[in-house]
């Protein structure tokens, strides 16, 4: 499979905003971001350059694509389904990507990053209503429970980032039961409960073109 294998913390620097990719490490003073909030390489210090409008466009789709860790193929077929779907193409854009079962994990506290949360996933650490699904892009629906495999509960990994969950906190649209491993899908989510700062209309525009 196909996969990005860039450092993590040049795309947070190229993008000009955390993204929370390595976990833990972003809230610490170890973020490259904190202690280099410019661009990569050896023009990242360089004067401002004014972007076109195509350019402003590409960096908001590269954004969310680095956010959700998928490459471009992937990330054009969720555009292409988004489209056909009722309603506004960028915001059925972003709700899809919230559906996504490495997602959801990442979300409810079982794992520090949306990485290491596809990692659970892929080696079955994962239940949707009590069945194993080892397919991180997997589309959770209303009512689905994710719970962790009984086998995977002693994990100190895992443990641990409960633990630390009240940081980052979980979305209204999921009800989190530590105690049990336990995330129940409340509602799809929808746009106005997501603060991520996304500008999905400007990947509608680049995808328009």
């Amino acid at each position: 499979m196909a996969r990005n294998i860039g450092a993590a913390c040049r795309r947070c620097r190229r993008e000009g905003l955390k993204l929370y990719l390595k976990g833990d490490r972003c809230y610490s003073d170890k973020c490259s971001y904190e202690r280099r909030a410019f661009g990569p390489g050896q023009h990242g210090q360089a004067r401002f350059k004014k972007l076109s409008n195509y350019a402003i466009q590409l960096r908001e789709k590269q954004k969310v694509k680095s956010m959700y860790g998928m490459l471009e193929s992937q990330f054009r077929l969720y555009f292409q389904k988004a489209d056909l779907q009722k309603g506004v193409t960028g915001e059925n854009l972003i709700i899809l990507l919230e559906r996504r079962l490495d997602n959801v994990v990442f979300r409810s506290g079982f794992a520090a990053s949306r990485s290491q949360a596809r990692q659970q996933v892929r080696h079955k650490h994962i239940l949707v209503n009590g069945k194993k699904v080892d397919i991180p892009s997997y589309l959770i629906s209303d009512g689905d429970i994710v719970t962790l495999k009984e086998k995977s509960r002693a994990n100190t990994a895992i443990n641990e980032n409960l633990e630390a969950v009240a940081r980052r906190g979980v979305p209204t649209w999921l009800e989190l039961d530590k105690d049990n491993y336990k995330a129940t899908v409340k509602a799809l989510p929808n746009r106005e409960e997501m603060t991520m700062p996304i500008q999905e209309q400007l990947i509608v525009e680049l995808y328009s073109k």
